[in-house]
């Protein structure tokens, strides 16, 4: 009788560890797929996403999340100058969770206080397209505006000649992509024994731009030629000077779809190419590496070249399949 009682326990006790194996197995099943679901989560905030030139680097950014698997958000303002807007936006994405930050930051010094908010929470910070003095970044994916400006600079120089005069719209101030960029044309055509007689403000905007033009033009200021920092401001400038029958070339910045077309039409006389969808891609590529704990560079250049209408269709191309028209 005690044999049967002692087999009958031994016989008891292994069903029961086969029924917690099971258990085990089971909850273990469970938890796996929610571990699979746990994507790592980006947010993106620009400094506006209404030109083409930011929709070509959140086309980038959501290209790279599509690639590596993860959650890309892409945030931007109304207006370049909302930088109240912007700040906001990005204070949002630290309130949720992010794994990591990718900033275009219309104002670098006033975003320094949220980018300090992000370190403290862990969220590693990447900036796009404009640096900014803060310890606190793991890298900068971007343009080398100042060589760019310079670029344009040269490109202007050789159009005009020695004493050439040079009119400059320029984004925001404050804004030190459009510093750095302003800055390199102005050193370059100083180089060159031509003169900047006017650094103007028209903050990104086509329809400012041509107010801008329009007043330099009723100062009877003399000049042979505009330079802006962005290609919006650059078409504006072609549209004031065509309504006041006067004819002098312009150069742009960024090589959007719209800045290409009036290449094509004869229009724009260059614009200086950089790769907002690089710095897109490349931005989200290494917050993500950031997010897993990986080494990132601490400066991704995306690099500059000028369009004109020798090249002007092979860009024009490549751009209309980023942007799927």
């Amino acid at each position: 009788m005690k044999k049967s009682f002692s087999l009958f326990v031994a016989l008891f006790l292994m069903m029961a560890l086969v029924v917690a194996g099971c258990g085990s197995s089971e909850t273990s099943k469970k938890e796996e797929p929610k571990k699979e679901t746990q994507k790592i989560k980006i947010g993106v905030v620009l400094k506006a996403l209404n030109s083409d030139y930011w929709k070509i680097v959140e086309a980038g950014a959501k290209a790279a999340g599509e690639k590596y698997g993860v959650n890309v958000t892409v945030l931007g303002p109304n207006a370049e100058t909302d930088v109240t807007g912007q700040i906001s936006m990005i204070e949002d994405q630290i309130t949720k969770k992010v794994n990591g930050l990718v900033v275009a930051p219309s104002q670098p010094a006033s975003a320094i206080p949220v980018f300090n908010k992000a370190k403290d929470a862990k969220i590693p910070v990447i900036l796009g397209d404009t640096d900014a003095n803060w310890d606190g970044k793991v890298s900068f994916v971007g343009t080398g505006n100042a060589n760019g400006g310079k670029l344009a600079g040269e490109y202007l120089a050789k159009k005009l000649g020695k004493g050439g005069k040079v009119v400059i719209l320029r984004g925001a101030q404050g804004d030190p992509t459009h510093d750095e960029r302003a800055n390199g044309c102005i050193e370059a055509l100083k180089a060159a024994g031509l003169e900047v007689v006017a650094v103007q403000p028209a903050n990104s905007e086509r329809a400012m731009a041509v107010t801008v033009i329009e007043n330099i033009l009723q100062s009877k200021q003399e000049f042979g030629a505009v330079f802006a920092t962005n290609d919006e401001m650059a078409l504006g400038a072609v549209k004031a000077l065509e309504a006041a029958h006067v004819t002098a070339p312009v150069v742009g910045f960024d090589g959007s779809p719209d800045a290409l077309t009036s290449i094509t039409d004869g229009k724009l006389n260059a614009s200086i190419a950089q790769s907002p969808y690089n710095i897109g891609f490349k931005g989200v590529e290494a917050a993500i590496k950031a997010a897993k704990g990986e080494s990132v560079d601490k400066r991704i250049d995306t690099g500059t070249e000028v369009i004109n209408t020798d090249n002007v269709k092979q860009k024009s191309d490549e751009l209309k399949k980023i942007l799927g028209k």
